[in-house]
């Protein structure tokens, strides 16, 4: 029985070792490197396999890196041509695939097989700009087998040629064993009596590892770039870095032209305190001309003016907004009318701010926007929106520019990248700016209601903000930082300039300066109010009135201010005065200083989000490694 384990154990051992020896792996690695005197090379690289039908199926791939950055993060492309592959002596086909930082070559036929069995393949090639100038000597820091390989190589070597007329004594030379960053030195290395510098490895290495030599001479022997043959390689290299400053460049050239011609606003005139607004126009229509556009603000100013005036009795109970048709009496402003038309169809006489009704409130809008556009967009501000035209025209072109600039197997995944990051970047911006008005009106009232929307609305935003962060990281990794930095710039600068461009007319200059005086007593303090003669008695009736202009001129909170004491004993008077246009927690708090700040935010706010619809919205000196340097890469089988 004994006997028969002790025989049962050695089968073991000798098929285990039998497997072992019939592993793949890298028999030899011989590299013969000639320098030239024009700084090109030429590599002649003998490398013989063990192929067990494991990984080396139908032959060897070889990777060459040819993307590098330099010590200023330009892109540095070093100059890389197969010339032919032999396998054992006779040529072998092969062919070329671009990667993320160089060249693969596949050497084989993708249907044929290979019989198990040893396997010597000669790839030769030439590559430029391989060698680093120093001030005192110039030197070829070169990995020679790569350290990329998955196979363990048993041996390898490698012989480096100089150019005649080197002097011999002068040339230097060391090695680096290992993987990545390694500073082992199992290798022997000398100096041939033709010159030659050769390396070899003293033990075998394994996979991932690899062999980088560096050998250094005097300066003037090998051909130098001159300043204009770096400054072409540079622009060559980096194309699309090139095509993105000059867009760049071009658009705010034009952007800045367009505004010197339609941009500039008229001088404001000297500020003299109002105690009335301007005549003749509503609180929104005041804020739509004073930002130059439509914004849930203007459609809340204007809700609120229609309370006030008595068509609207709003009804707010934990956040949610209810609006009550009214019989009012007082004449309705531009726009006013349209709107209660399209928030009350169908003879209804309520409707609650909510997403289901997002249908109703944004027709509302969209009527109440194009009533004041056409009222006041031409004859108070220009938008100037077609000297953008030009301007986009030209982003798109330098942006698909930079796109064709980019390696090959760059441009699909940079392409889609931008396209899916615009989007996304969009949909989070809006939930952040959601989130901050949430934070906004919870400050204003504090309440446990607004805080827990406003930590809801930021716990909702988290996985957005995780799906950007990791967007931007996979782009930056995978495609290209160049056309993410310049396209998110030109974006940048087209949405800047849309604002920017905007200008009052004459007209509307002279009414911003009637606003501004309106504001200025809006918001003047009281130990100020007799400097200005301050004429009118304070009421409540005044504080409701000019509420909604408040709110247009963004000063709500100051505006309430000025009447906090008066409301608050107002309140515990007899009569118990309320607003009789509004019923709600923002009154009943007692906290009138932040009630106009409470009441605008909350419904700018509600409006925001039930109109939109569900998802809308150097190597010498020791100074090197293994690994370090030009060539490199690796390979594997296939």
């Amino acid at each position: 029985m004994v006997k028969m384990m002790h025989r049962i154990f050695a089968l073991f051992l000798f098929f285990g070792s039998f497997n072992l020896l019939a592993s793949e792996v890298i028999l030899q690695f011989n590299s013969n490197i000639e320098v030239r005197k024009d700084s090109s090379m030429r590599v002649e690289e003998v490398i013989t396999v063990r192929a067990e039908g494991q990984s080396i199926k139908r032959g060897i791939y070889r990777d060459f890196p040819t993307d590098y950055k330099d010590h200023l993060g330009n892109r540095y492309r070093v100059g890389f041509k197969a010339i032919s592959v032999l396998r054992d002596g006779a040529p072998e086909q092969f062919r070329e695939e671009r990667q993320n930082n160089g060249v693969r070559l596949y050497i084989g036929q993708k249907e044929r097989f290979l019989s198990p069995g040893i396997y010597r393949y000669t790839i030769l090639y030439e590559t430029t700009r391989q060698i680093g100038y120093f001030d005192d000597h110039d030197e070829l820091y070169w990995n020679a087998t790569g350290n990329g390989w998955s196979f363990p190589i048993e041996k390898a070597s490698a012989t480096v040629s100089l150019p005649y007329g080197i002097p011999l004594e002068q040339v230097r030379y060391e090695g680096y064993t290992g993987r990545q960053g390694g500073k082992g030195q199992d290798y022997q290395a000398r100096q041939k009596y033709d010159g030659s510098v050769l390396f070899q490895t003293t033990r075998p290495l394994a996979g991932k590892e690899g062999l980088t030599i560096v050998v250094s001479w005097p300066k003037g022997y090998i051909h130098q770039p001159d300043i204009n043959e770096q400054v072409d390689s540079l622009i060559k290299d980096n194309r699309e870095v090139m095509w993105g400053v000059a867009g760049i460049l071009v658009i705010l050239c034009y952007y800045l032209i367009a505004w010197r011609r339609v941009g500039r606003d008229p001088e404001a005139g000297v500020i003299i305190p109002h105690y009335r607004p301007p005549e003749g126009y509503s609180p929104a229509s005041i804020n739509f001309i004073r930002n130059m556009g439509y914004s849930d603000k203007t459609f809340a100013t204007s809700v609120v003016n229609l309370a006030v005036k008595g068509w609207l009795h709003i009804d707010e109970m934990d956040g949610r907004y209810t609006l009550n048709l009214l019989e009012g009496r007082e004449p309705l402003a531009t726009g006013e009318k349209k709107l209660i038309k399209k928030l009350f169809r169908s003879y209804a006489k309520s409707i609650e701010l909510k997403q289901s009704n997002h249908k109703i409130l944004s027709e509302a809008k969209v009527a109440h926007k194009h009533a004041l556009a056409l009222n006041y967009e031409y004859r108070y501000f220009l938008t100037n929106s077609s000297w953008m035209v030009p301007a986009i025209i030209l982003s798109i072109s330098f942006i698909v520019a930079i796109i064709l600039m980019l390696p090959k197997e760059q441009m699909a995944v940079s392409a889609f990248f931008m396209v899916w990051l615009s989007g996304w970047t969009v949909g989070l911006t809006g939930l952040l700016v959601a989130a901050y008005k949430k934070w906004k009106l919870f400050f204003a009232e504090r309440g446990i209601v607004p805080l827990m929307s406003a930590l809801f609305m930021s716990l909702f935003a988290v996985p957005f903000i995780g799906g950007e962060v990791f967007g931007l990281t996979t782009a930056m990794r995978e495609g290209s930082p160049t056309l993410f930095i310049f396209g998110l710039s030109i974006v940048l600068i087209n949405y800047l300039f849309y604002q920017w461009l905007k200008a009052p007319t004459l007209a509307g200059r002279r009414l911003l300066d009637k606003a501004d005086g309106f504001k200025l007593f809006l918001t003047v303090s009281e130990k100020d109010e007799l400097d200005l003669k301050y004429p009118i008695e304070k009421t409540p009736r005044l504080f409701e009135q000019y509420l909604p202009y408040a709110m247009a001129l963004d000063v709500e909170q100051a505006w309430g201010d000025k009447f906090s004491e008066l409301l608050a004993a107002k309140q515990q008077s007899s009569d118990g005065y309320s607003p009789t246009w509004y019923s709600g927690r923002h009154w009943q708090t007692g906290h009138f200083s932040t009630f106009a700040t409470a009441i605008g935010g909350g419904m700018s706010s509600a409006i925001a989000s039930s109109s939109a619809a569900p998802g809308a919205s150097s190597g010498g000196g020791g100074g090197g490694s293994s690994g370090g340097g030009g060539g490199g890469g690796g390979g594997g089988g296939w």
